[in-house]
């Protein structure tokens, strides 16, 4: 029993990883809490969602063309919206992105309704043995997807150009702008990465999980929660944070019942605020 909670909440937290490194991108880079970031993982969810329904398209496959749908959403979004405000005070753009999370949502019911849906891959059923414990086929898949693009991404802040340019932004404004980078730009770029970033966990989301258009309200709360645990200033800290999350919840959810689940993570989110509030591997306050 202990080994199958415990996995099962890797396997989740890898996906919460991923869920909240987009915000936490996002929100390390320029200042700007997105709370339109649940209402992004619902679309890369729904797009994944109509290519398998009505084109066949395997999700693992769509999860290219919904990141990239979502990308240059993103990136428009923040060119053509939210860089209106950038400089402004971060309450402004955090009613923004909140105005946005409800303007998507709404907009997202009267397309699709409120009927819960989910894609049903052939393999859905498939099962592996590891350890004693059983684990689903389609959510080892996703976590390992999870983990190849958190991995993507570190590679690309760290070895290119454009990593280097988005973490000069993030560090010293003034400083990026004296070398030549072009701000505005980055800031356009890091948003459609994160939203993204956004639109692949809704992939992985709605092979494992049910999905409908209010879903977004609870996962950027969740994404929330899991930067403030892991820390923000770090690209370890979403991983850790959703980690810790994933089998916090597994094995609460286990003894206590699945009802718990949100209040659980809302637990470990106060404990961690008031002993620990740079997380565990924060760099800023």
């Amino acid at each position: 029993m202990l080994e199958q909670v415990i996995i099962n909440g890797i396997l989740k937290g890898g996906l919460y990883a991923l869920m909240a490194m987009g915000m936490s991108l996002i929100w390390g880079v320029m200042n700007v809490i997105n709370i339109a970031h649940g209402a992004f993982i619902m679309l890369g969810a729904y797009i994944t969602y109509w290519m398998f329904s009505l084109l066949g398209i395997d999700p693992f496959v769509s999860l290219i063309f919904s990141a990239s749908i979502m990308f240059m959403l993103g990136f428009a979004i923040q060119k053509g919206l939210i860089n209106l405000v950038i400089k402004a005070d971060i309450f402004i753009t955090l009613l923004l992105t909140f105005g946005l999370e409800i303007l998507i949502t709404n907009l997202a019911l009267l397309a699709w309704t409120a009927d819960v849906r989910k894609v049903k891959v052939a393999y859905a059923a498939a099962n592996l043995q590891f350890f004693g414990a059983t684990v689903p086929l389609v959510r080892l898949i996703a976590f390992a997807v999870a983990i190849a693009v958190t991995v993507a991404l570190f590679i690309m802040m760290e070895k290119t150009k454009l990593g280097r340019a988005i973490r000069a932004t993030s560090q010293d404004l003034d400083a990026a702008k004296l070398m030549g980078i072009n701000v505005s730009n980055i800031y356009s770029i890091t948003f459609g990465i994160g939203v993204a970033l956004a639109a692949t966990a809704g992939t992985l989301w709605s092979i494992v999980f049910p999905i409908t258009p209010t879903m977004g309200g609870i996962l950027t709360l969740k994404s929330f929660v899991i930067i403030v645990i892991g820390g923000l200033g770090t690209m370890l800290g979403p991983i850790a944070g959703g980690l810790v999350l994933g089998i916090v919840e597994a094995m609460g959810a286990s003894f206590l019942g699945a009802t718990y689940e949100n209040l659980i993570s809302f637990v470990i989110f106060l404990i961690v605020i008031i002993f620990m509030p740079k997380g565990i591997f924060g760099a800023k306050g």
